[in-house]
């Protein structure tokens, strides 16, 4: 095996975002069904695309529940999202060392510029594919696709590492390697069924399994 390509989700992967996501859910929630969901309640919905979740709840305002969570997302944004240990010395490695680095993410672009410039981590990934790029999220093999084309890279030469099923699925479903990451909100047991090659304990992690040490 020889990787040269490693794609990232976004939130709960590189960055934690998990109570700037969990607070801006119960804000729209409160808003639409006042008293009806707890913070437990909202943790199914991280993962897949604001469209998907609020579609099954009232087709007819989607937009409008999305425009309600995105407005207090991005007014809380530089205050709820903190850095994981690790993350942004392993991909500087990562970086330095050539390897070619994307994101793969159900985020539109502007939130993700958002948490990347904040963290520092805008200036080592070589494609972002975003929830704009594509007409199918993840799990769906698209935006892996995408990135790996942008990349010039194959499949079989990349590793997917996300903390949500949708991550580990479109990998699958792409042809690449999967790394699931311990530190994932709905639990490391959970990631676990969904069968990925590798379980991250610590970022660090990708450095042996890939030979970058």
């Amino acid at each position: 095996m020889k990787i040269n390509t490693l794609l990232f989700d976004l939130d709960g992967t590189l960055i934690n975002t998990n109570d700037l996501i969990i607070s801006s859910f119960m804000h729209t929630l409160e808003q639409y069904y006042p008293n009806q969901y707890k913070r437990e309640d909202v943790l199914k919905f991280i993962g897949p695309s604001l469209h998907d979740t609020f579609v099954t709840m009232d087709e007819n305002r989607v937009e409008e529940m999305i425009n309600t969570y995105r407005e207090h997302n991005h007014a809380n944004h530089d205050l709820l999202v903190k850095e994981y240990e690790g993350v942004y010395d392993t991909i500087k490695q990562l970086h330095e060392k050539g390897y070619k680095l994307g994101i793969v993410t159900t985020k539109v672009r502007s939130t993700v510029t958002m948490g990347l410039k904040l963290t520092g981590l805008d200036e080592f990934f070589d494609v972002i594919v975003t929830l704009d790029d594509v007409k199918n999220a993840k799990p769906d093999p698209e935006p892996i696709q995408l990135a790996l084309s942008q990349l010039n890279s194959q499949a079989d030469e990349s590793i997917m590492v996300g903390d949500n099923y949708h991550d580990i699925l479109a990998g699958k479903n792409a042809g690449t390697l999967t790394a699931g990451v311990a530190w994932t909100i709905k639990g490391k047991d959970y990631l676990a069924t969904f069968d990925p090659d590798y379980m991250l304990e610590h970022m660090n992690d990708l450095l042996t399994i890939i030979g970058a040490e």
